[in-house]
């Protein structure tokens, strides 16, 4: 009996990683409640490197990755401003602006962004093309535990939602390092090549929780 106890509590924690290679999770509506929260036992990050795919036809600001702990709502959050057509990168409430990206509606981007607390600097990948490097914050850890949520801006830890900050469109290929992503690293995950897959999180083995209308599919791929 207590065999058979302990293969079942193994098959739980088991099956509640989910492998979501070759599937997206589909948003399909503004809303001020449809989010994907995934876990992490990570509590301590002397440096962040996020990589994720997005697809939307948004025409207005929108949140790209969000990450909160206890005492900062924006602990590493990636941000589309469209008044200023940037991407900003927030770590621990400080923030960067990048613009110049080619952000084109209706298509794949791939998107990383990696920060190192020693330097202070953030940079971000956008479709293969390295940003320069810019200060936000330094001298400290992002420390507690982490809510992290794809679909929703978090103004609050794990809330504070609003449906003109939220998503609409398609994420995929979530991946999330505790250290700074060699460019050779960033290059293998763009192109979709063997790349170390993300230790705090993996889409191969993602535990998450759908809250509201979130769809996970099949991804498309153009057909050559």
């Amino acid at each position: 009996m207590m065999k058979f106890f302990v293969l079942a509590m193994l098959w739980a924690c088991a099956a509640s990683l989910e492998d979501l290679t070759g599937k997206m999770l589909t948003f399909p509506a503004e809303s001020n409640t449809a989010h994907v929260k995934l876990n992490s036992s990570k509590d301590d990050f002397s440096a962040v490197t996020v990589c994720h795919r997005t697809f939307t036809d948004l025409n207005r600001d929108h949140v790209l990755f969000s990450m909160a702990v206890s005492s900062s709502s924006n602990a590493f959050l990636l941000f589309w401003d469209n008044t200023n057509k940037e991407i900003e990168p927030h770590v621990k409430e400080a923030k960067a602006e990048f613009r110049g990206f080619d952000y084109k509606l209706n298509m794949w981007h791939s998107i990383c962004a990696t920060w190192d607390s020693k330097s202070g600097l953030v940079q971000l990948w956008f479709d293969g093309l390295p940003s320069i490097k810019k200060y936000v914050s330094s001298g400290s850890n992002i420390r507690g535990r982490p809510i992290i949520i794809l679909g929703q801006e978090q103004d609050s830890y794990g809330g504070g939602f609003h449906d003109k900050q939220s998503f609409v469109g398609m994420v995929s290929d979530v991946h999330m390092w505790d250290y700074v992503l060699s460019s050779c690293e960033i290059q293998r995950y763009l192109n979709e090549l063997n790349f170390t897959p993300g230790n705090v999180l993996n889409w191969a083995a993602m535990e998450l929780q759908q809250i509201g209308r979130v769809v996970t599919e099949e991804k498309f791929m153009s057909c050559h």
